[in-house]
Formats: structure tokens, C-alpha cells, sequence
């Protein structure tokens, strides 16, 4: 028997002929007995709660060495069942009718994805009959234990998935009927509002709200009025809107501004208390408007959570993105489910509304290439797998490419010249040196829920090539475009790309991502901002979007351009232009020309500093899964002390910051290649010395020389690992920032112009690249 074979038992899935060409039957689902949870019903995420799952024995019973498995997905950030602290959360129990001894193992990789995390179950001495039982426990509270930690984030279906071997020959299979329970909503702790970014003057425009749970999903038990004040003129602007039980997000359209300028909405409740500002809406008449997107994410079919239908639609209709790309890897995606999906998408995409990007994630090993997204125009296309890894039928495995140089040469040998690709990380990452092609591969992925991974944009720098810079979530909790960590190991909030486009179609959001026209961010209600970085030539140059690097290229002759764009310059000097519009308080905006910091612009000046200090913590240990940095520790502050301690992407809420006392803090915290910290008010602006503990780096500093520019202690190794520390105004009231720069040109190759943009909340953006070139 193959090592697949025995995967595809291990799932449970019936399965016939195998490598081998031998046949072989699985046992009847008639026969394998059945189980039953209890309490059954609808569960609040991220709450405690016991629950009992009976296994009944069916006609051949459970033979000595015969095995159970209860598996749950991949996705799942529940609590893990322990055996050994009663008093402790998730304890677990299990035991047999007839007495038969049990070996337990938790095992986080104990089966085929998606049904990954398994609590093994094996009859060690006895067996048991027709009838006799096996019951678990989950969350026992009998001495005291809180009971079993939920997942965080919604499923209308949460499977117990039982798989059994009845004859212990290893041939596990699904029960034909799998207890479930379903994982609600709380209620709303916090209220979001979204407005566009960037519209025309009289364009209609939409304001959205929805209420979000400790966890980030959306509530549907919102029960308030809220009233709405526009800063700015916004015609149609009710005075209230209510927000009635049932619904999970709440809509005012038809709004419009007629002058230029910049409005937002602010949300008091009937007390009067600020309960959430819509990001700024800058209304201007250009050809090109904002629409924001999260074209990467994966639902039940594949390694996520929800079908592919109701994937769509959280993005369209709860996290209010524009555009949406399905992107499940494609050795899970069978012929059956890549049909339905193209029938999904083109449900869904009603130009003008909504965008519906059909596509998958090749999926290929590191070795070979490493993740990337591939995006098409239209329906019907071939999908071209890294592998059938999962997949039974291997009727058309004849169209994998092993590789990703095999498949750029597919796409490039079979005319599909209008595909779209990006270079992503996740579990695996995209090795650029290996593989790439600018005629199909446009940007690199630099943030998503796995983390920040800036290092695959400076891969690509150091390569030579001219990649836009593209956000995303990667999300496999059914949340596309509002992707929150929840608990476990994920610490970053899946990223957002806002896509300059005078339309919104498929065609208009390919030719921009094939121009590069867009900017990516770290995501969340605050990571809708508005960036213009545009360049002006005090001579002409030409301007490409196609890479003339590849060959003869279409261009025009120019004296200014935008993100994403190419320009041979042969003569003339190169200024640019930047500003940002945000709803949290700018702390910096860094410009580089490609690899090199040319300069960091502030809000504020060294006169503006006041008593508060950022602690910032940042990196990753490895380009693979594997990449976490644990940052628990504590400072200490002697001769001055601590009046408030404030968090700084502590976006995980199992991750803490805790104010000891008036001279200590202490945390929890991991990154992933993103950024934390903490915000220190001090008593007195200069006093005292700061000692800081962390498993990675440790010191200790005087506050006085804690000033303006970044005071950085450093254990980078493969990437950067590091803490940085800095002053900050007690106030920093700078939500807008402009100005303009002379870039000094190299001579030779590339001068590849971006910024970058940090804000006080802990969001980042990074702009595509203007391309600037004397000479190749």
C-alpha cells in the first residue's frame, strides 16, 4: 500500500484504486457505530465549555490495538486537550464501558489535512463489542477547571470529526454522521465604520458599520442607535442609524461630497461617548479611485473554515472590501471543487459592486519554488497543481507543473500572457532566486495573517527586479479582508491592498495589478488610509508599465509618475511627492531608494517630545512556518516610574501587557516578521535608567538618551530580530502628512523609490516602487 493510500484511509475518504493498482474496500459506514455530543446547540466563540462525545461500538466492534480518532481542522485555535491538571483549562477524560484500557496522545499532526489536530484514542488492553462505548470528555469542570476553550472565530458547523479502526489495520474511517456544534458570535465590543478612501466629487458613496466581538467577529446582537456627525459636507447624512439584533453589518448609502477636500463620520452612542470614526474619505477629481481588496484566502473546501460561498460573501458583505480572490492550494482543489469555484466567482462578481477574482495558490514546495497566487480573467481556465498531493484522481495530472519555473513556462507556452501572478509567504515561502518571471509574477506579498515578511520585497530588490507590493490575509478563519489572529500562535491581522483603478471590473483590477498601481497594509479599520506617492522629472522621461528589461516595450514620454511605474530618465533630476491621510496618528514615513533608507520624515520635530518612550520589538527566527520570536519579558525602571503602560499590537488577545507596578511592566508577545511593543508615560521625561528582559535580547539604558531617532538593540541572524527604542510627543495629534523630496539618482541600474508608513496604532503600509533608471 502507497504512503497516499494510507492518507486518503486516514481522512476517511473512500477510496478505491491506489498506486499499487490493488483494489481495496472499505469497511460499510453502516458498520463503524456512531457518536453524539452533548450539549448540542450554538456556542459563544472563544467561551469555556465541557462537552461529552460518545462513541458506540458498531457490528465489529473496536479490536485490541484498534484505534479512534477525534480530529479538528487546521484552522482551529481551540484549546488543546491535556490529561494531566484537573483544576486546569481544557482537561480531558476518557474512558471505556467495559473497563478496556486507553492510550491517549494529542497530536497536532495526527492526521491528512485539513482534519490535522487529533486526540488518538487506542485500545491497548480489551477490545470492545457491539454496543459497548468509549466517552470523552472535553473541558471537564468537575474539580474546578474552567472547561475547554472554544475557538475564537465562527463555524456554523464545528466538527468532532470521528475517524475509527475498527480491525486495527491502520484503515481509518469517517463516521458516516459527525456531532457538530456551532461557534456564534459574542456580543459587540467594539463598533467599526468604513467609508471609501478616495472618491470623486458627487460620487455615491456607502458608509458601513458593523459591531465586532472581543475576537473580531461580526456580532449580530447589536442593539443600540447611533448618531452619526460628518466631519466635512456629506450629503444624505442621516442624523442616526439603528443597529437591530440579527444583523451583522448595517449600511448608509447613497451619500455623497460635492466638494473637494476630506470628510469622515464619527459614531456616538446615545450618551454620547465616541464609539468609532470612519477612516478619511478624500474626495478629489482623478481618473483613478481607490478600491481595497483581499485576494487571498482559503475556506472549508481546502485548509480554511466555510464554504467557498460564504468566504465570498463575509468579504463583500462584512469586511466591506471591494474586490476578493479565493486562493485554496491546489493540491486540495479536485477537478469538482475548481468547477464550483468558477462558478462561484462568477456569481459573485458584479462589476461596478463587487469583484470576484478567480483563482488558486500554487503550492509547491520551498525547494521548488515555493507559494504562489495565481489570478486569471476569466472562468474555465486549466488549473496547473504543483501536485494531486490530495487529490484521488489523477486524470489531469498531466497538466502539474512541478515547479515554478515549469509553470511560468506553461503559462508563457500556452499564450495565457494575461495571468497574473504574486510571490507569497505562508507555510511555505516563495523563493524568488529560484524562480521568477516578470511577465507573469507583478509583486511580492509583504504582509499577511502569517506575519510581515519586507525581506521577500528586498529579495527582489537585491534580484533586479520590479515587483509592485501587494497585502493580504492568507486567512483561513472565514474572515477575508477582516482577519483577526484569535489565539494560538498567529500574531498579525491579515493585510489589505488599495488598488488605484478609474473602474470597478476584473479588467480594470488586472491591468492595475499588472502596472503596480496599489499599496499594501497591515490590515484593520485603521489600515485604510490614503497614500499618493507620485515623482515629477524636470526632464522628459520614458515611461513603461511593461518591463523593458524583458524585451521591446510600450511607452510614452512623461515628467511625472506614480507608484508601480517604470522610467528611463537619461538626464534630469527626480522629486517626489508624498501624502498620507490616516484615522491613527502617524509616527513616521521612511523613503528608500531600493535597499537604503534615504530618509525618515516625522509629524513632529525633537521639540515635540514629552515623557513617552516606545518599546518596539520586531522580527522573525526563519523564513518558514517556523518562524515565531517569543519577546515575553518585563522592564524595569529605576529612579522614575511608570504613570501608564499602553499596548502596541498586541493583536492576539492570549498575549498580555501587564502593569506590575509603578516601576515594572511585563508581557507576552511573539512576532512573526510584524512589530510590537508597548508605550511607556513616564513621570519624569529624563530620570532613571530602563532595564529590559526578554529570552532574546536584554539591556539596560539611561532615559536620557532615549531621543528622537531610534536607539536599536540588535540579534538579527538570518532576518531581523530586534528592539528599538524611541521618544514620543505625549500627544501626537498628526493624522495628515505631505511633502515633497529630491531623490538622488544612481547612475546604473534601478533606483527603486517606495515609502513606508508606520502609525501610532502599530499599522504599516508600503507603496510599490516608482522604478527609476538612467541606464539598464
Amino acid at each position: 500500500m502507497t504512503k497516499n493510500a494510507i492518507e486518503d484511509q486516514e481522512d476517511g475518504r473512500p477510496w478505491a484504486t491506489v498506486n499499487s493498482g490493488v483494489i481495496r474496500t472499505p469497511i460499510a459506514p453502516s458498520v463503524l457505530g456512531h457518536a453524539e455530543i452533548s450539549p448540542s446547540g450554538n456556542f459563544e466563540a472563544g467561551s469555556f465549555a465541557s462537552f461529552t462525545l460518545v462513541y458506540t461500538a458498531g457490528v465489529y466492534g473496536v479490536d485490541d490495538s484498534g484505534s479512534l480518532r477525534v480530529c479538528f481542522r487546521f484552522a482551529s485555535d481551540q484549546g488543546n486537550p491535556q490529561f494531566d491538571d484537573p483544576t486546569g483549562s481544557n482537561y480531558c477524560t476518557v474512558e471505556a464501558s467495559n473497563g478496556a484500557i486507553l492510550q491517549l496522545r494529542w497530536d497536532p499532526k495526527g492526521n491528512v489535512r485539513p482534519w490535522d489536530r487529533t486526540l488518538w484514542i487506542k485500545v491497548v488492553k480489551g477490545f470492545l463489542e457491539e454496543g459497548e462505548t468509549i466517552t470523552i470528555r472535553f473541558g471537564v469542570m468537575d474539580h474546578g477547571g474552567p472547561g475547554m476553550r472554544l475557538q475564537t472565530f465562527c463555524e456554523d458547523t464545528f466538527e468532532f470529526r470521528v475517524l475509527v479502526d475498527p480491525i486495527a489495520t491502520f484503515n481509518f474511517q469517517t463516521l458516516p454522521v459527525q456531532p457538530a456544534i456551532a461557534i456564534v458570535p459574542g456580543a459587540p465590543e467594539r463598533y467599526v465604520a468604513v467609508l471609501p478612501t478616495l472618491r470623486r466629487p458627487g460620487e455615491p458613496f456607502t458608509l458601513k458599520v458593523k459591531g465586532e466581538d472581543k475576537w473580531g467577529n461580526p456580532s449580530n446582537r447589536c442593539n443600540t442607535r447611533l448618531r452619526l456627525e460628518a466631519e466635512g459636507v456629506i450629503e444624505g447624512l442621516p442624523e442616526t442609524l439603528d443597529l437591530a439584533e440579527g444583523d451583522f453589518a448595517f449600511t448608509v448609502p447613497g451619500l455623497s461630497a460635492s466638494e473637494p477636500g476630506k470628510v469622515s463620520v464619527t459614531l456616538k452612542d446615545e450618551a454620547g461617548t465616541v464609539v468609532a470614526r470612519t477612516n478619511p474619505l478624500l474626495i478629489e477629481d482623478r481618473p483613478l479611485i481607490h478600491y481595497w481588496a483581499d485576494l487571498h484566502g482559503q475556506s472549508e473546501e481546502t485548509i480554511g473554515t466555510g464554504s467557498a460561498s460564504a468566504y465570498f460573501e463575509f468579504a463583500r458583505d462584512r469586511a466591506f472590501v471591494d474586490a476578493c480572490g479565493h486562493q485554496g492550494n491546489d493540491f486540495q482543489i479536485s477537478d469538482a471543487f475548481w468547477d464550483e469555484l468558477n462558478r462561484i466567482t462568477a456569481e459573485f462578481d458584479a462589476p461596478g459592486e463587487f469583484v470576484a477574482l478567480p483563482g488558486y495558490e500554487w503550492s509547491g514546495n520551498t525547494a521548488l519554488g515555493g507559494d504562489r497566487n495565481v489570478f486569471f480573467p476569466d472562468e474555465g481556465r486549466t488549473i496547473r497543481r504543483s501536485s494531486h498531493a490530495l487529490i484521488e484522481d489523477s486524470e489531469t495530472a498531466d497538466t502539474d507543473c512541478t515547479t515554478a519555473r515549469e509553470l511560468f513556462e506553461a503559462f508563457a507556452d500556452n499564450n495565457e500572457s494575461d495571468v497574473v501572478c504574486y510571490a507569497h509567504c505562508g507555510g511555505r515561502y516563495a523563493d524568488i532566486g529560484f524562480a521568477h518571471d516578470s511577465r507573469f509574477e507583478k509583486s511580492v506579498e509583504v504582509h499577511s495573517s502569517w506575519g510581515t515578511f519586507e525581506w521577500l520585497l528586498h529579495d527582489a530588490l537585491k534580484l533586479g527586479y520590479r515587483v509592485g507590493v501587494v497585502a493580504n490575509s492568507d486567512g483561513h478563519k472565514g474572515r477575508p479582508g477582516a482577519s483577526y489572529p484569535g489565539a494560538g500562535k498567529f500574531g498579525a491581522i491579515g493585510g489589505l491592498t488599495c488598488f488605484n483603478l478609474p473602474e470597478l471590473t476584473r479588467s480594470a483590477l488586472l491591468d492595475c495589478m499588472r502596472k503596480r498601481r496599489h499599496f499594501g497594509t497591515t490590515g484593520g479599520d485603521a489600515g485604510r488610509m490614503v497614500i499618493d506617492l507620485t515623482a515629477a522629472f524636470d526632464a522628459p522621461g520614458n515611461l513603461y508599465h511593461d518591463d523593458p528589461a524583458l524585451g521591446p516595450a510600450k511607452s510614452h514620454s512623461a515628467t511625472e509618475a506614480m507608484m508601480g511605474d517604470i522610467v528611463h530618465l537619461p538626464e534630469g533630476q527626480m522629486q517626489i511627492s508624498a501624502s498620507v491621510e490616516t484615522s491613527s496618528p502617524i509616527i513616521r514615513v521612511d523613503i528608500f531608494n531600493g535597499l537604503e533608507l534615504v530618509e525618515t520624515v516625522r509629524p513632529y520635530s525633537k521639540a515635540d517630545l514629552g515623557k513617552r518612550i516606545r518599546l518596539h520589538w520586531e522580527g522573525a527566527e526563519y523564513r518558514g512556518r517556523f518562524r515565531e520570536v517569543i519577546w515575553d519579558g518585563s522592564a524595569s525602571i529605576d529612579g522614575n516610574s511608570v504613570v501608564e503602560s499602553k499596548p502596541v499590537n498586541f493583536l492576539n488577545r492570549d498575549k498580555t501587557l501587564d502593569l506590575v507596578s509603578e516601576t515594572e511592566i511585563a508581557w507576552k508577545a511573539l512576532t512573526t516578521g510584524n512589530f510590537g511593543g508597548a508605550d511607556l508615560l513616564l513621570a519624569d521625561s529624563e530620570a532613571g535608567t530602563l532595564s529590559v528582559k526578554t529570552p532574546l535580547i536584554s539591556f539596560e539604558i539611561p532615559l536620557a538618551e532615549i531621543g528622537l531617532e531610534d536607539t536599536v538593540f540588535d540579534a538579527s541572524a538570518n532576518l531581523p530580530r530586534f528592539i528599538k527604542l524611541y521618544r514620543l510627543p505625549d500627544h501626537n495629534p498628526h493624522c495628515s502628512l505631505s511633502f515633497t523630496r529630491s531623490i538622488a539618482l544612481k547612475p546604473e541600474g534601478d533606483n527603486p523609490v517606495y515609502v513606508r508608513v508606520e502609525q501610532e496604532d502599530g499599522t504599516r503600509a508600503w507603496t510599490s516602487p516608482i522604478y527609476v533608471f538612467r541606464k539598464n
